[in-house]
Order: structure tokens, then sequence, then C-alpha cells
């Protein structure tokens, strides 16, 4: 099976932990021992991976000062589930901190991680900046990688940041994280900051990707912003690795309201592997956890909401701890297991391929063509 996946943070770990980028060797983005690496893709069937480059703010300044007893440091846990589960997001960001010197060390690190993307293309990967490229990669036999950054912030409340990371490849950017920051509030669980919307510098930005050719990433966004981009947005919007919040109810994941939205907008979301996503805290301590299954029913009513073209592929592979993946899934050569689980659920091959495939190939060529 074809498939193509919005969301990895495979190359945030690599590069964090230095690990070497050399084309043949272990320990980088051809072979590693996390979720992601090339020649695993190759076997999978995989036409195209997106790297997310993905910053905490909170590193570059040891953790957001908090004036808490209980604060802790942000470093220690601020992407526990490297998906954005905190039910804290956002607390102890003071907001003169929207803007600041630690944005821009921010952005240097995303710079490093897409240099460091590139230096590992060769004969089996390259990065692919066009629909059309990733197809002619395809007939090459070579898996095409797509490059996003996830944290807005790194813009920093300055527009021209956007055409340099177009220059360097990026072609997505989730516009917040856990923080907020010039364009926006993220998901919350306050429900003052979740209708928060996007700033005049936020409008500005998802117009200005637009006119690029660079696509709006809403997950982790607030509902408030998620409104405004579908609003404001001149092209189709997508939310890179969100489930569905009737099913498990997460601030994260979009409510039935948001996937109507999305769908009419011609936006896809992609669906997350996170357990904590897929299924509600509070099972009992017998449960074995999520399954298969309980991607499939989320993929389920996210096409009842917002129909069979709205739905792809987001796992958030090496974004969070192995134990939280479903049972039978811990990378990229398990996704089988996934095709397995749909045709079991009676889903048709169309609705698959879609889903794989089509859904997001449709986006690219929609939007960065």
């Amino acid at each position: 099976m074809k498939w193509i996946d919005l969301h990895c943070d495979t190359l945030s770990i690599l590069a964090e932990k230095g690990r070497p980028e050399k084309k043949g060797g272990k320990g980088g983005l051809w072979e590693n021992d996390l979720c992601v690496d090339i020649r695993r893709l190759h076997e999978s069937g995989a036409a195209a991976q997106f790297f997310a480059c993905y910053v905490n703010a909170a590193d570059f300044r040891g953790g957001f000062k908090d004036d808490r007893s209980d604060a802790k440091d942000d470093r220690s846990d601020a992407k526990d589930d490297r998906g954005g589960a905190r039910d804290d997001a956002g607390e102890g960001m003071e907001k003169s901190w929207r803007t600041g010197p630690l944005w821009d060390r921010a952005y240097r690190k995303a710079l490093t991680m897409a240099d460091y993307a590139s230096r590992a293309q060769g004969e089996r990967f390259g990065l692919a900046r066009s629909a059309e490229e990733i197809l002619r990669m395809e007939r090459e036999n070579r898996v095409a990688g797509v490059l996003t950054v996830e944290e807005g912030g790194v813009l920093n409340g300055r527009p021209e940041r956007l055409e340099e990371l177009y220059a360097r490849g990026v072609r997505l950017i989730t516009l917040t994280w856990n923080y907020e920051n010039c364009i926006g509030s993220p998901n919350s669980r306050d429900p003052e900051i979740m209708q928060r919307g996007l700033t005049p510098f936020g409008i500005q930005t998802v117009e200005r990707m637009n006119d690029l050719g660079m696509i709006v990433d809403v997950s982790h966004l607030s509902d408030g912003g998620f409104r405004d981009c579908v609003r404001r947005s001149k092209k189709t919007v997508i939310a890179s690795h969100s489930n569905a919040r009737a099913l498990c109810p997460h601030p994260r994941n979009l409510s039935d309201e948001m996937l109507h939205a999305l769908g009419e907008k011609g936006g896809v979301a992609g669906v997350n592997f996170y357990g904590a996503f897929l299924r509600p805290a509070g099972k009992p301590a017998e449960d074995d956890g999520a399954q298969a299954e309980d991607i499939v029913r989320h993929i389920r009513h996210m096409m009842d909401q917002a129909g069979e073209d709205a739905v792809a592929l987001g796992t958030d592979f090496d974004g969070f701890d192995r134990e939280s993946l479903p049972s039978g899934i811990r990378s990229v050569q398990d996704m089988d297991v996934l095709w397995d689980a749909m045709k079991r659920a009676g889903f048709t091959e169309r609705q698959i391929e879609k889903t794989a495939y089509g859904n997001v190939m449709r986006i690219l060529k929609e939007c960065i063509s």
C-alpha cells in the first residue's frame, strides 16, 4: 500500500542528539532505532514522509518563568507526548514572551534541522518541494521527504522568515505548539484561551503562506484560531495530527463542528496514533491500551463528519514513547496492521487508498504545486 504521513518527530530527535546523517550508516535518518527511517519507509511502501522541525522555545531558556510553587521546568514535561497533551499548555508563558530572543534561537534550531535533512538526501531519499517532485521521486523509487516547522512562533513577528523557510524547502507550518506566540494561542482546557483567535500578525502569516504555497496546519491551535484560519485562508487548511474529540475528549482533538468545517474547506485531518488522543483517560487497569481498532474508530467518525476526502495519516511517530502506540504498531514497518484493521471494519479499497495517499496528494497539488 502506497502511503503518505503528515507528521513525525524523527528529525527533531536525530538533530537534537547529534546523530550522523550519513546516507548509508546507522544512527541517522537512513537507519536508526526510532520509529521512522528511510530504509523502513522504503520497505513499507511510503511515498512521502512529512518531517517536522519541532522546537520547544522553553529549551532555549531553561524553562519559562513561573511563580507557582509547583511549577515544573518545561523541558521535563512540555512534550511528554510530543503531540502536545499537556493540560497546562501555555501556562507560565508571559505575554511579553510571545516575541523575543528565545524565539530567534528556536528559529536557528529549526534551520539546523532543515539542513540536517538536506544532507541526508541521496539515491533513495530526497526532499520534495512540490507534488510534482513527489510523483517524480515515486517513479525513481525514492522516498520523498517534506519539511515542516512545528511551532510558528519561530517567525517572531518577522514575515521575511516565511520567505527563508520556503527557500529552505519548508512547505507546512504548524502555527502554534503549546505556547501562545506571535501568531495565536494553543489548544487549552481553559475556555478563555481556547476561544482566542489569531493575532493580526497571525492573519498576515496565513495570507502570506497562501501566496507562497505553504500549507497552513491547525493542529495544536486554539478553537478560535482554527475558525480564523478556515475563514481567512484562501486555500484549504489541514490538521496534520489530530483526532476526533467526540471519541476522545482531549482539546488537541477536533470537535465535530471543526471536522465539518474542515471538510467543507476541502482540508484533511491526519489521524494521530498517540494512545491518549485515541482513547479517553481512566480506562480500567487491566485494559491493554490502544489498539489499531481505535485508530479505525477515529477514521470512521472523521469520515462520517467531514467526508472520506478529509481523512489522512498524521501518525506523530517518534513524538511520544513507543508504549503509547497502539498494540502491534511500533514503527512504519507495521502500517499493514492499520490497512488490515480498516479492511476488517468494512472500509472500501477506495476509502483506504484515500486515507493512505490520495487525500494528501490532492492537498499537495492544490497548495504547493
